[in-house]
């Protein structure tokens, strides 16, 4: 399945919606859209509720920005996140992490 990103920007704010799968085929292309848009965030939102599943190389693009954003003293924040997805967050600990509610 292909992965479908749409960018929506209020300043310093930038979400990020995502459609499809975050895989190894597809990650690339998030990592690549984050390089991009990273410099003029502050605040990091990513919408994941048309998201049917991130694999590891997904997690791993994910992580790397969370640390990034960090570093300037920004935050991001994951919404909408599905059951299956919230699962891998809970095992393997990004949930606190990422602060996912």
């Amino acid at each position: 399945m292909e992965l479908k990103l749409t960018t929506k920007r209020d300043g310093r704010e930038l979400t990020v919606s995502l459609n499809g799968e975050v895989n190894t085929l597809t990650a690339p292309e998030l990592k690549a859209l984050l390089d991009a848009e990273l410099p003029e965030t502050d605040s990091l939102l990513f919408d994941f509720s048309g998201c049917d599943s991130v694999s590891s190389a997904g997690l791993r693009v994910l992580l790397k920005t969370f640390k990034k954003i960090k570093a300037r003293k920004g935050q991001m924040k994951i919404l909408n996140i599905g059951p299956v997805f919230r699962e891998v967050l809970d095992i393997t600990g990004l949930d606190v992490v990422f602060g996912c509610k």
